[in-house]
């Protein structure tokens, strides 16, 4: 009796194997060896950058060194030590006498100027870092020897007395009015809140931005009321 051998079964066509998807063992191994030498040379080129980066970054001092600044729009030089503020630099070495060093705090914004256009107190910042930066101090806000508005509206408005906080008061006052150019009285005292007057000129430094903005000042006097803080 003779015995049936069974055929032999073609496989399924999508059972093919690898080498049905066109890729095979030397290209897949020298695909993942090109992968890996070009995340080696990404990271190597990170650590380049990361090094360049430390060494720009590298502290000065501690002796003077050169502190480029711009004031007023033009471009200055000056050789100090890292240590300096912003306030020494400008009072000190540069004959910009306008802010004033008080509490030297940053409490009291005798000493604002504007650094690109924001109020900052000046006796807070090194000079060293203020480098790039525009920096407008009071002397630099009039143009050809005539006075602003704000400025004008001070005099008139016999908002200086002693004068020593009136440089701070109308540099962060300037800032706000572009940014706000009719404020109401609300907002000016909000506006003024880090600035301090030991004169007590507070209401004719209101009635000075509500004159230079076109708004109406009041009629007399105003008086500043404790409950108008939440102190009574």
């Amino acid at each position: 009796m003779k015995r049936l051998r069974a055929s032999p079964v073609s496989p399924p066509a999508d059972a093919s194997g690898p080498a049905s998807t066109g890729v095979s063992r030397r290209s897949f191994l020298k695909g993942l060896g090109t992968t890996a030498i070009s995340a080696a040379t990404l990271g190597l080129n990170g650590v380049a950058a990361e090094l360049a980066q430390a060494n720009a970054e590298r502290p000065a001092g501690p002796g003077a060194v050169p502190v480029t600044l711009r004031l007023n729009g033009q471009d200055r030089t000056f050789t100090l030590e890292p240590r300096v503020t912003l306030l020494e630099a400008l009072r000190l070495h540069a004959g910009l006498t306008g802010p004033k060093e008080v509490c030297g705090r940053a409490g009291c914004g005798a000493c604002t100027v504007l650094l690109d256009g924001a109020p900052v107190n000046a006796c807070a910042i090194l000079a060293i870092d203020a480098q790039g930066a525009e920096i407008l101090t009071i002397e630099g806000l009039a143009t050809d020897d005539k006075l602003t508005a704000l400025q004008q509206a001070f005099v008139d408005h016999d908002a200086l007395q002693c004068g020593y906080c009136s440089p701070g008061f109308v540099m962060t006052l300037a800032a706000f009015l572009r940014k706000n150019p009719h404020p109401t009285g609300a907002e000016i005292r909000q506006a003024c809140t880090g600035n301090l007057c030991r004169c007590g000129s507070y209401p004719h430094i209101f009635a000075a931005v509500l004159a230079a903005t076109g708004g109406t000042p009041a009629a007399k006097t105003e008086i500043i009321r404790l409950h108008d803080h939440g102190l009574a």
